[in-house]
Protein backbone atom coordinates (compact mmCIF):
# COMPACT_ATOMS: atom_id res chain seq x y z
CA UNK A 1 0.00 0.00 0.00
CA UNK A 2 1.40 3.45 -0.83
CA UNK A 3 -0.51 6.49 0.61
CA UNK A 4 0.84 8.69 -2.17
CA UNK A 5 2.44 11.51 -0.66
CA UNK A 6 4.35 14.07 -2.05
CA UNK A 7 8.14 14.95 -0.94
CA UNK A 8 7.25 17.26 1.27
CA UNK A 9 4.56 15.81 3.02
CA UNK A 10 7.03 12.64 3.68
CA UNK A 11 10.00 14.92 5.02
CA UNK A 12 7.61 16.43 6.75
CA UNK A 13 4.74 14.13 8.84
CA UNK A 14 7.76 11.39 9.17
CA UNK A 15 7.06 10.77 13.19
CA UNK A 16 8.95 9.21 16.06
CA UNK A 17 5.78 6.58 16.16
CA UNK A 18 5.53 4.87 19.70
CA UNK A 19 2.12 4.48 20.92
CA UNK A 20 0.19 4.28 17.23
CA UNK A 21 2.21 0.82 16.13
CA UNK A 22 0.10 -1.90 15.20
CA UNK A 23 1.41 -4.80 16.88
CA UNK A 24 -1.37 -7.41 16.03
CA UNK A 25 -0.65 -6.59 12.21
CA UNK A 26 2.43 -8.40 10.55
CA UNK A 27 4.96 -6.42 8.54
CA UNK A 28 5.56 -8.36 4.91
CA UNK A 29 9.26 -9.42 4.12
CA UNK A 30 8.34 -8.02 0.91
CA UNK A 31 7.95 -4.68 1.53
CA UNK A 32 10.57 -3.92 4.29
CA UNK A 33 13.46 -5.22 1.39
CA UNK A 34 11.69 -2.72 -1.07
CA UNK A 35 12.17 0.02 1.21
CA UNK A 36 15.37 -1.37 1.54
CA UNK A 37 15.87 -1.08 -1.58
CA UNK A 38 15.52 2.70 -1.57
CA UNK A 39 17.39 3.31 1.44
CA UNK A 40 20.61 1.87 -0.41
CA UNK A 41 20.44 4.46 -2.84
CA UNK A 42 21.41 7.29 0.07
CA UNK A 43 25.05 8.87 -0.35
CA UNK A 44 27.85 7.16 1.37
CA UNK A 45 31.37 8.15 2.05
CA UNK A 46 33.65 7.39 -0.72
CA UNK A 47 30.83 4.81 -1.94
CA UNK A 48 32.03 2.35 0.09
CA UNK A 49 28.41 1.06 1.18
CA UNK A 50 29.46 -0.93 4.59
CA UNK A 51 26.29 -1.27 5.70
CA UNK A 52 24.40 -4.36 7.13
CA UNK A 53 20.84 -4.15 7.77
CA UNK A 54 19.34 -7.36 10.83
CA UNK A 55 16.30 -7.55 10.52
CA UNK A 56 14.56 -9.65 13.86
CA UNK A 57 11.62 -11.82 14.22
CA UNK A 58 11.91 -14.18 16.41
CA UNK A 59 10.13 -13.61 19.51
CA UNK A 60 12.80 -14.94 21.88
CA UNK A 61 15.33 -12.50 20.85
CA UNK A 62 12.89 -9.16 20.33
CA UNK A 63 12.17 -9.98 24.07
CA UNK A 64 16.01 -10.30 24.72
CA UNK A 65 16.59 -6.67 22.51
CA UNK A 66 13.57 -5.56 24.91
CA UNK A 67 14.99 -6.31 27.82
CA UNK A 68 18.67 -4.68 26.96
CA UNK A 69 16.66 -1.57 26.29
CA UNK A 70 14.31 -1.46 29.50
CA UNK A 71 17.20 -1.60 31.51
CA UNK A 72 18.90 1.01 30.36
CA UNK A 73 15.66 3.36 29.44
CA UNK A 74 15.11 3.00 33.34
CA UNK A 75 18.08 4.78 34.05
CA UNK A 76 17.80 7.17 31.17
CA UNK A 77 14.46 7.99 32.56
CA UNK A 78 15.28 9.06 36.18
CA UNK A 79 18.03 11.43 34.54
CA UNK A 80 17.40 15.09 35.35
CA UNK A 81 14.87 16.54 32.36
CA UNK A 82 16.03 19.86 30.10
CA UNK A 83 14.08 22.64 31.50
CA UNK A 84 12.68 24.87 29.17
CA UNK A 85 11.27 28.59 29.15
CA UNK A 86 7.01 28.94 29.00
CA UNK A 87 6.00 29.01 25.68
CA UNK A 88 8.63 26.85 24.50
CA UNK A 89 7.41 23.74 22.41
CA UNK A 90 9.28 21.71 23.84
CA UNK A 91 8.23 21.98 27.24
CA UNK A 92 4.97 21.51 26.00
CA UNK A 93 5.67 17.85 24.71
CA UNK A 94 7.75 17.15 26.99
CA UNK A 95 5.80 15.03 29.30
CA UNK A 96 3.87 13.34 26.50
CA UNK A 97 7.34 12.30 24.81
CA UNK A 98 8.64 10.79 27.89
CA UNK A 99 5.31 8.74 28.21
CA UNK A 100 5.32 7.65 24.91
CA UNK A 101 8.63 6.59 24.90
CA UNK A 102 7.49 4.82 28.29
CA UNK A 103 5.35 2.83 26.23
CA UNK A 104 7.66 1.69 23.82
CA UNK A 105 10.31 0.26 26.67
CA UNK A 106 7.16 -1.61 28.09
CA UNK A 107 6.12 -3.01 24.37
CA UNK A 108 9.11 -2.94 22.06
CA UNK A 109 9.06 -6.46 21.79
CA UNK A 110 5.54 -6.84 20.46
CA UNK A 111 6.74 -4.68 17.10
CA UNK A 112 6.59 -7.18 13.97
CA UNK A 113 10.05 -6.16 13.16
CA UNK A 114 12.98 -4.55 14.71
CA UNK A 115 15.77 -3.64 12.53
CA UNK A 116 19.51 -2.87 13.82
CA UNK A 117 21.33 -0.93 11.03
CA UNK A 118 25.31 -1.85 11.52
CA UNK A 119 28.32 0.11 9.75
CA UNK A 120 31.55 -1.47 8.82
CA UNK A 121 34.73 -0.29 11.08
CA UNK A 122 34.36 2.09 14.30
CA UNK A 123 33.81 5.38 14.71
CA UNK A 124 36.98 7.82 14.51
CA UNK A 125 38.33 10.25 16.76
CA UNK A 126 37.00 13.38 17.40
CA UNK A 127 34.12 15.00 15.81
CA UNK A 128 35.72 14.84 12.59
CA UNK A 129 35.86 11.18 12.63
CA UNK A 130 32.52 10.50 14.21
CA UNK A 131 31.06 12.50 11.71
CA UNK A 132 32.41 11.40 8.96
CA UNK A 133 31.96 7.70 9.82
CA UNK A 134 28.28 7.98 10.66
CA UNK A 135 27.60 10.40 7.74
CA UNK A 136 27.68 7.04 5.89
CA UNK A 137 25.30 5.68 7.48
CA UNK A 138 22.01 7.69 8.70
CA UNK A 139 21.11 9.11 5.33
CA UNK A 140 20.31 5.86 4.32
CA UNK A 141 18.57 5.22 8.05
CA UNK A 142 16.33 8.22 7.39
CA UNK A 143 15.82 7.32 3.75
CA UNK A 144 14.42 3.71 5.44
CA UNK A 145 12.16 5.69 7.59
CA UNK A 146 10.88 7.74 4.89
CA UNK A 147 10.37 5.07 2.80
CA UNK A 148 8.31 3.37 5.29
CA UNK A 149 6.28 5.69 6.20
CA UNK A 150 4.98 6.25 2.51
CA UNK A 151 3.74 2.61 2.97
CA UNK A 152 1.50 3.55 6.33
CA UNK A 153 4.38 1.98 8.67
CA UNK A 154 6.04 3.74 11.29
CA UNK A 155 8.97 3.39 13.69
CA UNK A 156 11.15 5.25 15.79
CA UNK A 157 14.82 5.48 15.89
CA UNK A 158 16.18 4.63 19.63
CA UNK A 159 19.60 4.53 20.72
CA UNK A 160 19.39 3.55 24.67
CA UNK A 161 19.95 -0.57 23.83
CA UNK A 162 23.40 0.53 23.08
CA UNK A 163 25.51 1.96 26.60
CA UNK A 164 27.12 -0.09 28.97
CA UNK A 165 28.08 -2.82 26.80
CA UNK A 166 24.51 -3.10 25.68
CA UNK A 167 25.57 -3.21 21.93
CA UNK A 168 28.05 -6.22 22.94
CA UNK A 169 24.76 -8.11 24.36
CA UNK A 170 22.88 -7.18 21.55
CA UNK A 171 25.70 -8.08 18.84
CA UNK A 172 26.19 -11.77 21.10
CA UNK A 173 22.14 -12.26 20.40
CA UNK A 174 21.94 -11.77 16.76
CA UNK A 175 25.62 -12.44 15.80
CA UNK A 176 26.81 -9.44 14.86
CA UNK A 177 30.53 -9.49 14.70
CA UNK A 178 30.49 -6.36 17.10
CA UNK A 179 34.79 -6.52 16.64
CA UNK A 180 33.87 -5.08 12.51
CA UNK A 181 31.06 -3.11 12.68
CA UNK A 182 28.97 -0.70 14.78
CA UNK A 183 25.16 -0.82 15.54
CA UNK A 184 23.10 2.78 15.40
CA UNK A 185 20.17 2.12 16.37
CA UNK A 186 17.34 -0.55 17.47
CA UNK A 187 14.33 0.12 16.02
CA UNK A 188 10.54 -1.29 16.36
CA UNK A 189 8.89 -1.77 12.78
CA UNK A 190 4.72 -2.16 12.51
CA UNK A 191 1.88 -0.52 10.75
CA UNK A 192 0.57 2.57 11.85
CA UNK A 193 -2.94 2.65 13.35
CA UNK A 194 -3.57 5.76 11.01
CA UNK A 195 -1.87 7.45 8.37
CA UNK A 196 -2.93 11.15 9.51
CA UNK A 197 0.50 12.29 10.54
CA UNK A 198 0.60 15.86 10.56
CA UNK A 199 3.62 18.57 11.19
CA UNK A 200 4.91 19.11 14.78
CA UNK A 201 5.84 21.96 16.55
CA UNK A 202 9.07 23.08 16.16
CA UNK A 203 10.99 26.04 16.99
CA UNK A 204 10.82 28.89 14.09
CA UNK A 205 13.33 28.06 11.63
CA UNK A 206 14.71 31.81 12.77
CA UNK A 207 15.38 30.92 15.69
CA UNK A 208 17.70 28.18 14.31
CA UNK A 209 19.00 29.85 11.58
CA UNK A 210 22.36 31.93 11.01
CA UNK A 211 23.63 33.54 8.05
CA UNK A 212 27.76 34.39 7.62
CA UNK A 213 28.14 34.78 11.17
CA UNK A 214 26.72 33.33 14.34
Amino acid sequence: MHLGLSADEVLTTTRAVRKRLDFERPVEREVIMECLEIALQAPTGSNRQGWQWVFVTDPDKKKALRDIYAERFDAYRNMPRPTYDDGDVRGERAEKVVDSASYLSEHFHEAPVLMIPCLEGKPGDGVAGSAGYWGSLLPAVWSFMLALRERGIGSAWTTLHLPNGGDEQAAEILGIPHDKYSQAGLFPIAYTQGTDFKLAKRLPAEEVSHWDEW
